[in-house]
């Protein structure tokens, strides 16, 4: 049986600690890694704890659960898959953290892995999907680690909340009913809306700005019925180089409060060219707050009113 054992390295400018923390704390994740969506933590005993990612995979919105063992101490997470994809028989992982210098760490990722019946050419496919994905991973990962471990101006959340009259599974039927959206929001001009999982959709929109104008948008989005629906952008407007979010929907005695949140990272090179020269953080930082604020603020009005009239 051939059991195959690579590595794959990088530095970043975050002391260890905070590395740690941040790999640690899965909710980071769709911040960090640019194929996560979601990420849900099912159980936790101890330094031991099970996951569910929703990631993007090959322009495919994929879910599958993890374990993970937790060493806080020695800066390691263990890692595997509770049931691999074919022709991966069985893989596991290892993030190890070395402090490197005054304020860097060095980030390594180590992956430990065999192919269903020892097959060369399946393990050969292993080995460069492996290769190719670490690849892209790990800068990645390092640039977003650097900015969330000192606090970039360039990131930034916000919310939005109205309270509803009515019931949660109503506003969350007019929420999770995306396809219906060119009947139901103004600001959208089109919609392409796929779900072939239940509860993991791709949404593809035209939005129309206040000049008339409309920009593309795709998201992909994983609804827990009926209380939330979580969602990153794939597809984003020039101003914007990251933007996550989720509808939370709290619903008591009385109705519903529900909420729009937002974490946008802002695209710096794209500032000058959007809003002209003179243009900086501030101002970009307010014109999404508005653009992203308003669009919620108005879906989240129509929603109120079509689960008040369901009363």
């Amino acid at each position: 049986m051939t059991v195959r054992e690579v590595e794959h390295e990088i530095t970043v400018r975050a002391q260890a600690t905070e590395v740690y923390r941040l790999l640690a704390d899965v909710e980071s994740w769709p911040r960090l890694f640019p194929p996560s969506v979601y990420v849900d933590r099912l159980e936790a005993h101890g330094d031991e704890e099970r996951i569910r990612i929703w990631a993007t995979a090959n322009g495919e919105a994929k879910n599958w659960t993890s374990r993970r063992v937790l060493d806080p101490a020695g800066l390691r997470i263990r890692f595997w898959q509770e049931v691999s994809s074919p022709p991966i028989a069985e893989m596991t992982g290892t993030w190890i953290l070395e402090p490197a210098g005054d304020d860097g760490t060095r980030v390594r990722l180590l992956h430990t892995y065999r192919a269903i019946g020892d097959d060369p050419d399946a393990l050969a496919w292993i080995d460069e999907a492996v290769d190719r994905n670490s690849r892209a991973e790990l800068p990645a990962l390092k640039e977003n680690l650097e900015r969330a471990s000192h606090g970039d101006e360039l990131t930034f959340s916000f919310e939005d909340s109205v309270r509803v009259e009515g019931a949660a599974k109503d506003v969350f039927d007019f929420l999770n009913e995306a396809d219906r959206w060119t009947e139901r929001l103004p600001h959208v001009a089109s919609v392409t809306f796929t779900e072939t999982t239940p509860g993991l959709q791709t949404l593809r929109m035209e939005t129309r700005t206040k000049d008339g104008s409309t920009h593309t948008t795709e998201s992909v989005r994983v609804a827990f019925p009926h209380h939330r629906i979580a969602y990153k952008q794939t597809t984003l407007p020039a101003l914007l180089a990251l933007h996550t979010g989720y509808w939370q929907l709290t619903e008591d005695a009385d109705g519903t409060t529900a909420t729009s949140q937002h974490t946008v990272i802002l695209n710096a090179d794209a500032i000058p060219r959007v809003l002209g020269p003179d243009a900086g953080v501030a101002e970009a930082r307010v014109l999404v707050r508005e653009a992203l604020g308003g669009n919620s603020r108005a879906t989240l009005g129509l929603a109120k009113r079509y689960a008040e009239e369901r009363r």
